[in-house]
């Protein structure tokens, strides 16, 4: 039993670490740019068949890694260009409706060129079979997903944090004219962190691919999960998105120990449990 539970854990915090991802592309577009983005999950869908249609023709799934990225971070900014762009200082329900509208088109396009049937996603070679530490056997792939997303947190921090052009998309969240004053494009800024957002979606589409499949509703499965990641987070917060997604993949996993069917429902009741205490979040720095 209790290898069983070391093994949900593990499993717990891999699926965590998918959350992570998503959420980190969540935040950062709401917390820098005041957009809530409904399409989010789109670009998580995107990446997952970009990934399976460039497999298909190269067989190479590391350069997809990033390939992939940069094809959704393209698609993105494309999008904040040429329509989110109009939306901002406007009322918080036309983001919510554009991008909603977005991710309604982008999942009908996905069913005209794919279809409706889901497609398989075969593991890199290189990754197939376990590692086995003490007498527990870890899947490499999961092993590999679990360091690849904390590597990449880890920069993504240093990129916000400790570089001049994250104290650019910071002072731009807060004063963007005072920041324009000093010759800087904070419109192009936006641009790029939006591209960002959405080739962090991808990445994360292309990771989830050989464990789940891929299909066109899995970005809005995926949305609300963590939407409720980013309230439990709090909302604007980096490293709440990070405990979030934790807490909520750890959750998920223990639940399936007792009771399989409430593994979506307990990602709500844990949400409501946590804003009953902080109704801001565990490190909302936002209201």
């Amino acid at each position: 039993m209790t290898n069983l539970i070391v093994l949900q854990v593990f499993n717990g915090l891999v699926l965590g670490m998918i959350y992570v991802m998503l959420a980190m592309g969540l935040t950062i577009v709401w917390g820098m740019m005041d957009i809530i983005n409904f399409a989010h999950g789109l670009f998580y869908a995107l990446g997952a068949y970009f990934a399976y249609t460039y497999v298909q023709v190269t067989g190479d799934f590391w350069s997809a890694l990033i390939v992939v990225p940069l094809a959704t971070a393209v698609v993105g900014m494309v999008l904040e260009r040429t329509l989110l762009r109009r939306l901002y200082g406007q009322n918080i329900l036309y983001q919510i409706l554009m991008t909603f509208g977005l991710a309604l088109i982008g999942r009908e396009l996905l069913i005209l060129v794919y279809g409706p049937v889901g497609k398989s996603f075969s593991m890199p070679a290189a990754l197939v079979g376990v590692v086995k530490i003490g007498t527990l056997f870890f899947p490499i792939y999961r092993v590999f997903i679990f360091f690849l997303v904390i590597a990449l947190a880890a920069l993504m921090w240093l990129f916000i944090e400790k570089t001049r052009y994250g104290s650019i998309i910071r002072a731009g969240t807060e004063n963007s004219d005072m920041v324009s004053c000093l010759g800087i494009n904070v419109s192009l800024v936006f641009t790029l962190i939006f591209g960002l957002a959405q080739a962090i979606a991808g990445l994360g589409g292309v990771l989830a691919a050989p464990m789940r499949g891929v299909e066109p509703f899995m970005g809005d499965l995926i949305l609300g999960i963590c939407f409720a990641v980013v309230v439990i987070g709090g909302m604007g917060s980096f490293f709440g998105a990070i405990v979030g997604g934790l807490i909520v993949g750890l959750s998920q996993s223990l639940i399936t120990l007792v009771l399989p069917s409430a593994s979506v429902i307990i990602v709500f009741i844990v949400m409501a449990v946590i804003l009953l205490v902080r109704p801001r979040g565990l490190m909302g720095i936002r209201d």
